[in-house]
């Protein structure tokens, strides 16, 4: 039995209804021996419904919200389910080990790959430890040295976005995030290597750009990436915070809006009540598109992934006016 804290979204309430019926069925048929098989099984299609209907309309600031439901999988369960023999490497040989971003070498089927990853904590400890996913300075210097260490053995190179942001303390701000975040947006254009970027959960700001300018970009249904939070968006434009979810819609921070816009290449689906509902379903949907996309990409001369890249990068931000074509 899961063990873990429930955590129940305002529109997943009807469900948690359900499920919570279902249980008390379920515990009466126990106690008293009795056959409520019909009663189970028409409580059970009804979760199925329900779920199948709330997750088939949702708007654009509930899926910013499931992006940040605490029980989604983060990086760490991916690279468990997906990958093997993983080496974590620590360190950015100048001034330390940021936990918030992780990395290390490991196996896909037996081929070799760089995990670079963005980690959050599932608890308060954990969350300080990981500083709630927001990487210092440190961290893309890290993310750095291994990608240019993956580009020297020819390793593909797989990163796992899920951030609010980089971490915008005085700490970080004295030791030049930006510059940090700045060097890694240059030398990932140039990288010698094929490289994927995966968005699990939220891709904030320059934060998320930091390890995201790759030759694909992938993401979750449920995932958001964004030049800004909406919460953000709102306080700038609305002067209120609260109007969040009018800003989400505006953004079009979206995996189907990013789709159309070209900003991603692929949206990875989600099992029904989404990823935090069933991770090993997940995972399998993962793996299924970076295979995918890591097929294509391995094989690909040095010169033609260069060119690919930036003519993706170049073309990005383009839009149609009064006949005109403008940047």
């Amino acid at each position: 039995m899961d063990n873990k804290p429930t955590y129940t979204l305002e529109f997943e309430k009807p469900l948690r209804e359900l499920s919570v019926q279902l249980e008390q069925l379920r515990q009466r048929s126990l106690e008293n021996n009795l056959d409520l098989a019909d009663e189970i099984g028409a409580i059970e299609k009804k979760i199925t419904a329900t779920q199948r209907e709330i997750y088939s309309n949702l708007s654009p600031w509930q899926k910013v919200q499931i992006a940040r439901h605490p029980r989604r999988p983060y990086a760490l369960d991916y690279i468990a389910a997906l990958f093997t023999d993983f080496q974590e490497l620590h360190g950015d040989r100048q001034f330390n080990d940021d936990r918030a971003l992780i990395g290390g070498t490991a196996l896909l089927d037996d081929q070799p790959v760089m995990l670079i990853a963005q980690q959050k904590g599932r608890d308060t400890k954990e969350n300080i430890m990981r500083n709630f996913g927001m990487p210092q300075p440190e961290g893309y210097r890290k993310a750095l040295r291994l990608m240019r260490l993956a580009e020297k053995f020819e390793l593909p190179v797989v990163t796992f976005i899920d951030t609010p942001g980089a971490f915008p303390g005085v700490e970080s701000e004295a030791r030049h995030v930006s510059e940090a975040i700045a060097v890694n947006l240059r030398e990932m254009a140039m990288l010698h290597t094929p490289t994927i970027a995966v968005v699990v959960g939220e891709g904030g700001s320059g934060g998320a750009l930091g390890i995201g300018v790759t030759d694909r970009v992938l993401i979750f249904e449920n995932s958001y990436y964004s030049v800004i939070s909406p919460e953000g968006c709102a306080a700038i434009l609305w002067k209120d915070r609260s109007a969040a979810p009018l800003a989400a819609e505006a953004l079009k921070i979206n995996a189907d809006h990013l789709e159309k816009l070209g900003v991603v290449d692929d949206v990875i689906p989600e099992p029904d009540g989404g990823a935090h509902n069933n991770p090993e379903a997940a995972a399998k949907s993962l793996k299924k598109v970076l295979a995918k996309h890591l097929s294509v990409l391995r094989p690909l001369p040095v010169e033609k992934l260069l060119e690919a890249r930036y003519e993706r990068y170049r073309h990005l931000g383009l839009y149609e006016e009064a006949g005109e074509v403008k940047c």
